[in-house]
């Protein structure tokens, strides 16, 4: 009986917590500050402190299987191989494009201290397929009867990868947005990519699909969206070279503006005095309450 009044009690907070939220709060890898990153776990306490939108990234396996995954290899930094052992730094030989879903589970992603977050829970966790994270995600929701979360799904792919560690652009971008289309509606979700060919296959391809366009520096905007060749519904920037005049322009243009990663309070604060419609972070339990 216990049990079951904290877990009312702390969906109750839960809700109570995203209510507070006036712009879009997206959960970085899910809450990478705190749990492994791109894992269920982590996507689960990001809802848990508010997030309303779950961002994360994709790879394909060798059998097609979608996987959650920042990089298209066994990150040293985060994973230990099949029989525990470090994986030496910069190796990417354990390539995800190369490996069943059967072997991409041999590998622990969450039981590896991260210097970078020192706060992360450490815990054996496997990279999810993107279809098992979704069911879990919507299954958690609604049982906790809790706002129903969007989805930020990053393809990353890059040129010089076709082939190699990911399929090429529109076979990579068909199979995520099939899988996608199967599990939530479009207007749940959008994607985004550094890698202008994803989006321009896809604005072509799938014109109903938001796409956000992921640029490291804001200041050469008038480039970047002449590069593109065409207006993407969220232009998604660094955030350090943004200014309120760059907000404005974006938003004269069409534009939301969802900056990354920011990762204290004090840097949210100013990013949502440039009127910002979201943020993005490691660390949705800092996000300011507006």
């Amino acid at each position: 009986m216990k049990r079951v009044f904290l877990i009312i009690f702390f969906s109750y907070l839960s809700m109570n917590v995203q209510a507070q939220f006036s712009y879009d709060l997206q959960g970085h890898r899910g809450s990478r500050g705190i749990m492994p990153e791109n894992t269920i776990p982590s996507m689960i306490k990001a809802l848990d402190l508010g997030a309303t939108t779950l961002e994360l990234d994709l790879a394909i396996t060798k059998d097609g299987e979608v996987i959650v995954s920042h990089e298209p290899w066994m990150n040293p930094v985060i994973c230990l191989d099949p029989q525990g052992n470090e994986i030496p730094d910069q190796d990417k030989s354990h390539n995800i494009f190369q490996m069943s879903f059967e072997e991409v589970i041999q590998y622990d992603c969450g039981s590896k201290f991260h210097s970078g977050f020192p706060q992360q829970v450490k815990f054996h966790v496997t990279k999810p397929r993107l279809s098992d994270l979704i069911d879990a995600v919507e299954k958690y929701v609604e049982d906790f009867n809790l706002p129903r979360p969007n989805y930020n799904i990053e393809i990353k792919s890059m040129a010089d990868g076709d082939g190699i560690f990911h399929p090429n652009p529109k076979d990579f971008s068909d199979k995520v947005l099939a899988l996608l289309l199967s599990k939530i509606s479009p207007e749940r979700f959008n994607v985004q990519s550094f890698d202008f060919r994803v989006l321009q296959y896809i604005h072509d391809a799938y014109p109903g699909i938001t796409l956000a366009m992921l640029v490291d520096n804001a200041s050469k905007y008038e480039e970047q969206l002449q590069e593109l060749g065409f207006k993407p519904r969220i232009y998604s920037p660094y955030f350090v070279a943004l200014t309120k005049e760059i907000v404005a322009a974006l938003h004269e243009n069409g534009m939301k503006v969802i900056p990354w990663t920011v990762n204290t309070s004090e840097q949210m604060g100013k990013l949502l005095d440039m009127k910002v419609d979201g943020i993005i972070t490691d660390y949705p339990n800092l996000a300011p309450r507006r």
